[in-house]
């Protein structure tokens, strides 16, 4: 029976992964990669090498606690005009995401890894949106600040939260939530086959 099912375990602490996986009828488990597994940025790192870089030391974080299972890592980060904005660190930081990303094209870039346990077999990929946030005023900025709902999202914006602030160009909605399920779809899929 073990052969058969493969249980799938969720290597992050975030309610939103956590949310879309439900809705899409995915049965998992959680267990939260060490926060030391997020850290560090490289010299020269483009958007695509961050995020596959955090996802799978997320990953390898929670393979080092399970012997049996498929863990599901990743990593979210927001890019715009060549700045890379992760979580915000206090309000006076996602102040400034806000105002960078107001009336500007940005993107989201997602970093997803799948990593089989006990073969250690791993899969790792990237999924693109392309957004453009409208120009809201300084007034309506700090009352998204007042509201604590930056708090935890990369590029201090939650598009779940004001999605009328934000329009996407190009790519997948679910990835400006926190994880491109069409891309992780696939992905099991390819993790199926092997």
């Amino acid at each position: 029976m073990r052969d058969h099912f493969i249980p799938l375990i969720l290597a992050s602490g975030s309610p939103r992964r956590r949310q879309l996986l439900t809705e899409a009828g995915y049965a998992f488990q959680v267990i939260p990669p060490d926060d030391s597994a997020e850290q560090g940025s490289e010299l020269r790192e483009s958007p695509r090498e961050l995020v596959v870089r955090l996802a799978r030391q997320k990953a390898a974080d929670v393979a080092r606690q399970v012997e049996f299972g498929l863990i599901l890592a990743c990593d979210t980060i927001v890019e715009c005009q060549g700045h890379v904005l992760g979580k915000p660190l206090n309000r006076e930081d996602a102040s400034k995401m806000l105002r960078l990303l107001r009336s500007r094209i940005h993107h989201v870039y997602s970093g997803v890894c799948l990593w089989r346990r006990p073969n250690d077999k791993i899969l790792a990929n990237v999924d693109v949106t392309k957004l453009r946030m409208d120009n809201r005023s300084d007034r309506e900025i700090e009352e998204y600040l007042d509201s604590g709902e930056w708090q935890g999202k990369a590029g201090a914006f939650g598009y779940q939260d004001r999605h009328h602030w934000i329009h996407i160009i190009r790519g997948s909605e679910s990835n400006v939530v926190g994880l491109p399920m069409e891309l992780l779809a696939e992905m099991l899929a390819v993790m199926a086959r092997n």
